[in-house]
């Protein structure tokens, strides 16, 4: 994109040679928190941006007065469930054993993902970030997406304001984050739940035909579970099932089952926890050295966040029957002990508000955000289809689909 001139303001696309060591220094500068409060502080490994590196289409902006960084932002663009609609007399059915051959299809939309918008403090209040969020509204428009959308904490009030009261976003969805620590121990899983280990292939084959219908789902979920940072996808199912196939599954499931993937977020940034007292981070030292040297004891101790630490994302969660959500619970120790044996410092996962499985999920409330909040806004008066009509006014639904590439 050429760049553009606004009060010495210069917008242009980000440059990884001449920008890199000048966008970690504001990124560091916006990074400071309030004294005597705990702050999580992130290391993108040299690599700005790595959070949308691995999306379908992707571009960093910055903002620059002389040789001086004061702002940047970045966004991606994908395809992704908005909706569904009724097809009938298909071939596959999520009814089969009623035979009802009615079934819902996804609806897909190309929708814009804000992320990374940063203004240095020493310029703020100039009109950089509103610039930096219109100047990449732009480059979403000219590459066909018809809606935007972006994150931030619900007490992050200038975020909220800048967007809602200046850009013309909404307020659409409150996704839950749930952060669970990797304890000194492993956990035990349950004898009663075997767990199957997925190829991408039959993970691909699982989730369109049984979660294609997902909000945000991303058509591209093949891209994603064969992404090297894609660790793999897991299947709880009851010890006495026997897997014959996901043709075989899918035309005959257990009573409950449930089925996670994980992403290895380790391997694109790190986190540190900052402003803890001598006396807090003494605590939970001891925690861990207890936990450590009797690990039989199970005792839950606190990682240690005040160094840097990595963490794995569980995504694409869900499963059925009455006992989906003990599967769930086994799947998360699960996948648990896999992050500590990759020496990470929590697992994370983001899910709907309203989602049921959300209750086989451990997490330790202290450490998780209960109400993140997600604001969309339309960028053109095209719909992906009429049954849809306007996805920025659709009822909050069950569950959403968390595409790992933009944690």
């Amino acid at each position: 994109m050429g760049e553009e001139f606004h009060h010495g303001v210069v917008m242009r696309e980000y440059d990884p040679n001449r920008d890199r060591e000048r966008v970690e220094e504001v990124e560091r500068i916006c990074e400071v928190g309030p004294s005597g409060k705990l702050c999580i502080f992130t290391d993108l490994l040299g690599d700005p941006i790595c959070r949308v590196r691995h999306s379908p289409s992707f571009l960093m902006l910055v903002a620059e007065i002389g040789d001086e960084i004061v702002g940047m932002i970045r966004g991606c663009i994908k395809t992704i469930t908005c909706g569904k609609k009724l097809s009938r007399n298909t071939k596959h059915s999520n009814t089969s054993n009623t035979g009802n051959s009615n079934r819902h299809l996804p609806v897909y939309a190309k929708v814009a993902y804000i992320l990374g918008l940063r203004v240095s403090p020493s310029h703020r209040r100039m009109g950089i970030g509103l610039k930096l969020v219109h100047r990449m509204e732009a480059w979403f428009r000219d590459n066909g997406a018809e809606y935007s959308y972006m994150a931030t904490e619900n007490d992050n009030l200038a975020s909220v304001k800048l967007f809602t009261d200046k850009c013309g976003y909404t307020k659409f969805r409150t996704p839950s984050i749930l952060v669970n620590p990797v304890f000194a121990h492993r956990l035990t899983l349950s004898p009663k739940v075997k767990i199957i280990h997925l190829t991408p292939s039959q993970a691909e084959t699982i989730y369109r035909r049984r979660f294609a219908t997902t909000e945000f789902f991303p058509r591209d979920i093949d891209a994603v579970l064969n992404n090297k940072l894609s660790i793999g996808t897991f299947l709880a199912v009851p010890d006495s099932a026997t897997w014959q196939g996901t043709d075989h599954f899918l035309s005959d499931p257990p009573k409950s089952w449930a089925i996670l993937s994980i992403w290895n977020s380790k391997e694109l940034f790190t986190l540190q926890v900052r402003g803890a007292s001598r006396v807090k981070r003494t605590l939970a030292k001891t925690t861990r050295v207890v936990d450590k040297a009797l690990p039989f004891l199970r005792l839950p101790s606190f990682p240690d966040f005040f160094r840097p630490f990595g963490f794995h994302f569980m995504y694409g969660i869900g499963g059925e029957g009455p006992e989906a959500v003990k599967m769930v619970k086994s799947l998360c120790d699960f996948a648990h002990n896999v992050a500590k044996e990759r020496d990470c410092g929590a697992v994370v996962t983001e899910v709907s508000g309203q989602e049921p499985l959300r209750f086989g999920i451990p997490h330790w409330k202290m450490l998780s955000c209960p109400e993140d909040l997600w604001c969309i806004k339309r960028l053109g008066e095209d719909y992906s289809d009429g049954s849809v009509g306007d996805w920025t006014k659709s009822p909050p639904r069950i569950s959403i689909f968390v595409d790992p590439r933009e944690v």
